[in-house]
């Protein structure tokens, strides 16, 4: 792998020409005046912004909720490129749920010395309380977002696994949804794979999972810790698009080991719930006892198989920024099989030797909190001031186990649409994967595109965008009629 080059990877262009591909979407573009592309970005702000399809910023002055941009070129993935890559992720998913099962009982990876000891079990992101629990079904990660790069044609790396609560299906689904009205023939154009059934198939994956005593229509609800999170949009969207019901900890509550929810008719035994609430607030009497959201007595509950949590408590061990560089291990340990999708290298900076390389490196080097989300506390290194390097280095020394280091990868960039117009800028890709009796995953997923010019962070909390996705179903582009138009090409990849 490369680590630095000096120009990104095009998804929609090369040397010769557009890319099969978006030989519609250039067709398109180059059709299309710059004051009706406007309008319709016009149009798609208004219509997200009348949905209610915003996001909230902590520790900043104002109003926290703001509208997470969209922008109107779609991301174009080929049919075969999609194969693989789905492939490695079903090969992923399965290892980090075998990991997680594993250092929940019998441990053999880490006698095995595959894993260090201390890195798992001297982590917070271990829950000790989950020690010798068996999830129903066997599965703890039901719903995984698997963060993916690419740098050349062929060229796909994992950048981070998200296994605890994984946010951002919901703009997949919204993305979708406003191509389908903004631009009805561009879309009939393409023979897109649909990502609708997505909250279909997440209610069916929540109901595999359920207590044998459910029976055939198990009750699962969506627990969120109320509208101030981040993410309270998409919890009340997923409820409602699932059809079942969005709580709070204080409409559940635990008696004799089992878990009711209140209702007008009275209680009513709740057995799978989809938890959008961090481990230490999940439960006071297990965890905070300080947490005003949780459900008390709800891993009692859980612990005597009265009930499903997805993703199941602990989760977060397998997707800790310094665990992630022994995924590749836990495939070849768990499944006995060669991983598909390569790892970014990174440095672990409580390891002497890797320190050493980052402290000298820091001008090349992308430096991660290893608890960290959403883009804080990064360090891009070749971005970075001098006075900003110092700062990390400090705090490197102070606190080294607390951070890694990976090199600066050029990602793929697409065609967006910004205030000067169209231009290339930096993309990855967020797919989401089900994992209950089988595993399942959307053609698609939550495509973020970094705004600002030559940034490489895509987080909407730094900024960032989202686009829609489009899994083509054919290889071969072939012709066809369309609406309003003689003749068009149906492209595939």
């Amino acid at each position: 792998m490369s680590q630095a080059r000096t120009a990104a990877y095009d998804e929609m262009h090369t040397k010769d020409g557009v890319r099969p591909a978006y030989a519609e979407i250039e067709r398109w573009l180059r059709a299309t005046l710059r004051e009706e592309l406007d309008r319709k970005r016009h149009v798609a702000e208004l219509l997200f912004r009348r949905i209610g399809i915003t996001f909230a910023v902590y520790g900043e002055g104002g109003d926290p909720e703001r509208l997470i941009p969209f922008d109107i070129i779609p991301r174009i993935i080929a049919r075969s490129e999609w194969e693989r890559l789905s492939a490695g992720l079903r090969q992923r998913v399965r290892a980090l749920n075998a990991f997680l099962a594993d250092v929940y009982g019998k441990q053999e990876i880490l006698r095995a010395g595959k894993v260090p000891t201390a890195l798992v079990l001297e982590n917070e992101g271990y829950r000790q309380e989950m020690a010798g629990i068996a999830p129903p079904g066997g599965v703890y990660t039901h719903v995984a977002g698997i963060d993916m790069v690419r740098t050349a044609p062929d060229e796909f790396y994992v950048l981070e696994d998200n296994c605890r609560t994984p946010s951002g299906v919901s703009y997949m689904l919204e993305n979708r949804e406003a191509m389908l009205r903004l631009f009805p023939r561009l879309c009939a154009r393409h023979k897109v794979a649909p990502v609708g059934r997505y909250p279909e198939e997440l209610l069916e994956t929540l109901k595999a999972v359920a207590p044998a005593r459910a029976g055939g229509a198990p009750c699962v609800v969506l627990l969120t810790p109320g509208p101030y999170n981040s993410a309270y949009y998409e919890h009340c969207f997923l409820a409602d698009e699932m059809g079942v019901e969005v709580v709070e900890g204080a409409d559940l509550f635990v008696q004799d080991l089992v878990v009711y929810m209140r209702t007008t008719a009275g209680p009513r035994r709740v057995d799978v719930i989809y938890r959008r609430i961090d481990d230490e607030y999940l439960d006071p009497q297990a965890f905070r006892p300080d947490s005003l959201v949780g459900v008390p007595g709800l891993m009692a509950a859980y612990r005597a198989g009265n009930v499903a949590l997805a993703n199941a408590p602990g989760a977060g061990i397998a997707d800790d920024k310094a665990i992630y560089p022994y995924v590749p291990e836990m495939i070849r340990f768990y499944l006995g099989e060669a991983p598909l999708l390569a790892n970014v290298p990174t440095f672990l900076c409580e390891r002497e030797e890797d320190r050493k390389y980052v402290l000298s490196h820091l001008d090349t080097l992308v430096v991660k909190l290893a608890k960290g989300s959403g883009g804080y506390g990064m360090l891009i290194g070749p971005h970075a001031t001098l006075a900003q390097r110092q700062e990390f280095h400090a705090r490197i020394l102070a606190k080294p186990g607390d951070y890694i280091a990976q090199p600066t990868l050029a990602l793929s960039t697409c065609p967006t649409m910004v205030e000067q117009g169209i231009a290339p800028r930096h993309v990855d890709l967020r797919p989401f994967i089900l994992s209950g009796r089988e595993i399942r995953i959307i053609p698609g997923g939550l495509t973020r595109v970094a705004l600002r010019e030559g940034s490489l962070v895509v987080n909407s909390s730094q900024g960032g965008g989202t686009k829609d996705t489009w899994i083509l179903e054919d290889e071969a582009p072939t012709e066809a009629p369309s609406q309003g138009q003689s003749q068009s090409r149906w492209v595939a990849g």
